[in-house]
């Protein structure tokens, strides 16, 4: 597995350790076992595989100790690469062990105290404790910093939550969701861990999805929810703290788009070799070769892309606009790639059990999530120009 062919045209692959790249080969060969003959059905009846989280964490992805370095973590570059593997095969499987393993992960690690880590990291990796992150409401997604309305009041030695979170992915399969709320004292963000079956708590499946249908996204209202202190996680006191957390993961969202275009590149040529049409593969036409040609530049671009930003993680001199850039260029080049990959298949592209139709609508959810092109745009205007155009 040198290379991720025939994606990983020029090598990228090269840099990870043979430990990583056997680990890689581990994933990609359970996933193809394990969920490749039920893929279709799972998406097309909206059906979440959450059963795949106990096998695939069997394979110690993230505590194998042949993976770790000296300070006990994984190497960004192989973390970027397991997003890759993950999104190369489904987008909403990858969503439904990395929003464990990243952004639950994550946010404990990084935001709870040392005891809070020491009790709780063990039991996330493990999967023994699932749990999500709860930040977006129904009225707030981009403006959620300023705009918050949940809210937590300090209740002797707990709290009591009421509001209204929504799009929380896994949060139905979850033990516990990490809810941001603002602090009625001092309008400052907080961070509390709340069991899914608490008294007050309601969840809602949000269903009539086009995109990421095996995610169970959902609606949690909140109703005088009381939590002890302790579940408050303890670094967390503003919302400047949780984005210096979230900043940790924005080189995620290039590994994302760059795996969804290798997948659909892949299905999309491996149809074009297959159908036949006046006597030969249509494969070796010249329209369809220009487009697979278009697909592998847009997927190779964008990998390329996601490198390059996971080393500026590494160095510790990423910033908003290498991020922003990334999301909005390559989501766009994303949309354009499965496209190409549906026109490929002609009428069988509109069909689940071709891959391309999958990533062809799964593309709709990367294109939106992890901020819209419009605000990403902003933030790199704001960078190249020094002009901010948000309103105040």
């Amino acid at each position: 597995m040198t290379n991720l062919a025939p994606t990983d045209l020029f090598g990228y692959a090269e840099v990870l350790s043979e430990a990583e790249r056997a680990k890689l080969e581990s994933l990609r060969e359970l996933l193809e076992e394990r969920a490749r003959p039920q893929l279709s059905g799972w998406w097309e009846r909206a059906e979440s595989p959450a059963h795949l989280r106990a096998e695939i964490a069997g394979l110690h992805l993230e505590d194998d100790p042949t993976l770790l370095d000296e300070t006990g973590r994984l190497s960004p570059m192989y973390i970027g690469f397991k997003h890759f593997e993950m999104a190369r095969f489904d987008m909403s499987i990858g969503t439904l062990y990395g929003g464990q393993t990243g952004m639950f992960r994550t946010v404990v690690r990084e935001g709870g105290s040392p005891e809070q880590v020491a009790r709780l990291d063990p039991l996330i990796s493990s999967f023994e404790l699932t749990g999500c992150f709860a930040l977006t409401e129904p009225d707030h997604g981009s403006d959620v910093a300023g705009g918050m309305e949940t809210t937590a009041t300090r209740d002797g030695d707990g709290w009591s939550i009421t509001g209204h979170k929504r799009w929380i992915g896994n949060a139905a399969i979850s033990d516990v969701m990490l809810i941001v709320a603002k602090d009625a004292a001092d309008g400052r963000a907080k961070i509390f861990i709340v069991p899914r079956d608490a008294p007050g708590v309601s969840l809602t499946d949000i269903g009539g999805k086009i995109s990421l249908r095996m995610v169970r996204n959902a609606d949690i209202v909140l109703t005088d929810v009381r939590v002890d202190e302790s579940q408050r996680l303890q670094r967390i006191d503003s919302f400047r703290d949780i984005s210096a957390i979230l900043a940790q993961l924005r080189f995620v969202v290039g590994w994302n788009a760059a795996g969804l275009q290798a997948g659909a590149y892949e299905a999309a040529l491996s149809y074009a070799k297959k159908r036949e049409q006046f006597g030969r593969p249509i494969a070796g036409f010249q329209l369809i070769q220009e487009k697979l040609t278009r697909m592998l530049g847009n997927a190779t671009a964008t990998l390329a892309m996601a490198v390059r930003l996971t080393e500026l993680a590494h160095r510790g001199t990423l910033g908003d606009e290498h991020a922003a850039l990334t999301k909005t260029w390559s989501a766009d080049r994303a949309r354009e790639t499965v496209a190409l990959g549906r026109e490929i298949c002609g009428a069988e592209g509109i069909r689940v059990d071709n891959d391309v139709a999958r990533f062809f609508a799964d593309c709709e959810a990367l294109y939106t999530f992890e901020g819209t092109h419009e605000m990403n745009s902003l933030i790199v205007g704001r960078a190249i120009t020094g002009l901010s155009a948000f309103t105040r």
